[in-house]
């Protein structure tokens, strides 16, 4: 039951059809492109405030109650976009789905891993977490197909009934997780958030897998944003963008698959996994051809699974109450990492196409690979 749970989770809370669309709304509204800026920008500051506190609550009561409350947020805020729509709605909603995401970051590991080490199947962690992620990706696909024709029958109505729907049922899959720590192991909120932000800098094998998430998670994270520029870029027409990104999406789901048997990699067979995949994005972004995007794929996909197999590995070194904590520490930094790379990114494009803008942001991989490489085991 545990499993099934957590993979069903995994699924509904990327089942959102309003993704593929909710530009679509800020524009019939009537939004200017600075306005749809300042609401990302309230979307962001949201989970940088939250994400420590948020999985500190999570250890001091319950995280099963906050995986319950997650989704919900998200799907309140969601109905508020087509009941309301406005300029204040939106900013409200985007709050709601910050808050929402920051519950669930730290919260969804912690509980998975104890639950599993609960039942001595620790050492399935790696194949539960990349299949649940797996299923998110294959949610997001899924979603984006069925987005077009809802839209086209029932407007952002219909888009946004069916995202509210989805959002309650992931609560509703929530309270069928087990959750077998008892009342006297979960210290108060302070206590844990000291605990974990203590184990965070004084043990450096935490510190370092914290780093390692942030930064292998973070980039590539990014960069996929920028996908159908890069598509345009390449001469690929309008209408063929979506199934590039699709492609990559498989990519992804497929790396995620890979974490149950590759997770005893050496630190240098991890090493010479991210040398690969960066040596590859940067072949496939240089490109300018169709084709390019196969390489794309494939690099997104070990880049994927070096970032389940980083979870992992922080899993494993967390010790004490504060895991859901110490998991939202590595959430931060990977927050922090991205809109650096956005920034980063927005900074070199001016100079660059978007293809050099790939290659030049792939570069901190290599050295990560190098670092990893010389790490003892």
């Amino acid at each position: 039951m545990l499993v099934a749970s957590l993979y069903a989770y995994a699924f509904l809370s990327e089942f959102i059809l309003l993704y593929p669309v909710y530009a679509l709304l800020f524009t019939d509204t009537g939004l200017s492109l600075a306005q749809v800026s300042s609401l990302f920008a309230i979307w962001s500051i949201t989970g940088l405030l939250l994400e420590i506190p948020s999985g500190a609550w999570a250890d001091a009561v319950s995280r099963r109650l906050l995986l319950c409350l997650g989704p919900l947020l998200s799907g309140l805020g969601f109905a508020l976009w087509v009941l309301f729509p406005s300029y204040w709605a939106f900013a409200v909603g985007f709050v709601l789905w910050g808050t929402g995401e920051t519950l669930v970051s730290g919260s969804y590991e912690a509980l998975a891993y104890e639950e599993l080490d609960h039942r001595g199947e620790a050492g399935r962690y790696a194949t539960v977490i990349g299949r649940a992620t797996a299923a998110g990706m294959i949610a997001t696909a899924a979603a984006m197909a069925l987005a077009v024709p809802v839209f086209a029958v029932g407007g952002h109505p219909a888009v946004a009934t069916a995202s509210v729907a989805a959002c309650v049922l992931c609560a509703a899959t929530a309270l069928t997780l087990p959750e077998h720590r008892v009342r006297q192991e979960a210290p108060s909120y302070l206590a844990v958030l000291r605990e974990g932000i203590a184990q965070t800098r004084a043990d450096r094998r935490v510190t370092h897998a914290v780093l390692l998430v942030a930064f292998v998670v973070a980039v590539w994270g990014a960069l996929e944003e920028y996908i159908p520029y890069l598509a345009l870029e390449a001469g690929v027409p309008k209408a063929a963008v979506p199934l590039l990104v699709l492609l990559v999406t498989l990519g992804v789901a497929g790396g995620s698959m890979l974490a149950g048997p590759a997770e005893r990699l050496p630190p240098r067979a991890y090493g010479l996994l991210l040398g690969l995949a960066a040596l590859a994005l940067v072949a496939g972004a240089l490109s300018r051809h169709v084709a390019g995007f196969v390489l794309i794929a494939l690099a997104f996909g070990a880049f994927q699974l070096a970032g389940v197999l980083a979870d992992v590995r922080l899993q494993n070194r967390i010790s004490g109450p504060a895991r859901a904590t110490v998991t939202s520490v590595a959430g931060l930094g990977t927050n922090v990492v991205t809109l650096g790379t956005y920034g980063a990114y927005g900074a070199l494009s001016t100079y660059g196409s978007n293809g050099t803008t790939f290659a030049l942001l792939t570069l901190p991989y290599l050295i990560i690979a190098l670092l990893t490489a010389r790490a003892p085991r």
